[in-house]
């Protein structure tokens, strides 16, 4: 059986990212999306909808958002579902916090506070940022595959 665990969400930040370090050294920026869906109600009439996500970013991407990204800005969010579980240190009740752990992400308007358009409109840019792949040196090849490569070619 396949399983997804793939989000796809385009909001506005409802607060300046908070950036802290973990005592290894690896950033952690944790923000909040809200996300508007436009409806028509049963009598026909247009409705709004607000939902609030926590999103959390790792490392170089979290550095990024915290040092871009301001109360109100668009921003394009690919990640996936995590649920947060713990007991309360005062009631000793479980408490669980859905949220989603980016992936990928793309700035959207043109970044300068001044409410423009989602998608990269009003002259804009779009920038995306995915984990890189490893950065390890890849092993070279044996001498003996270096030698003689006109020899190995069949034609």
């Amino acid at each position: 059986m396949a399983n997804l665990n793939k989000v796809m969400l385009i909001g506005n930040l409802t607060r300046d990212p908070e950036l802290r370090v973990t005592p290894k050294g690896t950033a952690i920026c944790q923000f909040s999306l809200a996300v508007n869906r436009k409806f028509k109600d049963e009598s026909g009439g247009e409705r709004e909808e607000v939902t609030y996500v926590d999103i959390e970013a790792w490392s170089k991407q979290g550095e990024t958002i915290a040092k871009y990204c301001t109360k109100g800005r668009p921003l394009f969010v690919e990640g996936r579902l995590r649920l947060d579980q713990w007991e309360d240190k005062t009631t000793k009740e479980k408490r669980s916090r859905m949220k989603v752990v980016l992936e990928n992400f793309q700035f959207l308007g043109s970044g300068r506070g001044d409410g423009a358009a989602p998608g990269g409109g009003e002259g804009g840019e779009a920038r995306t940022y995915a984990p890189r792949a490893s950065s390890a040196p890849k092993p070279a090849a044996p001498p003996a595959a270096q030698e003689n490569l006109d020899e190995d070619v069949p034609f």
